[in-house]
């Protein structure tokens, strides 16, 4: 069970970073993006909380995209 609850994480972040990604290039703005992603994210998931979600996103946006965007995540973090 902790292996599929992992798997569907691991979707949910990457479908997040996925979409976060994607608006910003297409040029809108990056409160309205984070405001969108975590509207994604609470679609698939309306047990979190507001502040939940937002933090979330928050954490992945920055592993992921944020300070050395062009070095990506780290090579251990075991990000797909």
């Amino acid at each position: 069970m902790a292996h599929e609850t992992n798997r569907i994480g691991r979707r949910c972040e990457r479908a997040v970073v996925t979409a976060y990604r994607d608006l910003r290039a297409l040029g809108n703005g990056e409160l309205e993006v984070f405001r969108a992603c975590t509207t994604l994210y609470r679609i698939h998931h309306p047990e979190a909380s507001l502040n939940e979600a937002r933090r979330l996103v928050a954490e992945w946006i920055d592993h992921h995209l944020a300070g050395k965007a062009a070095e990506g995540p780290p090579a251990d973090c075991g990000c797909p």
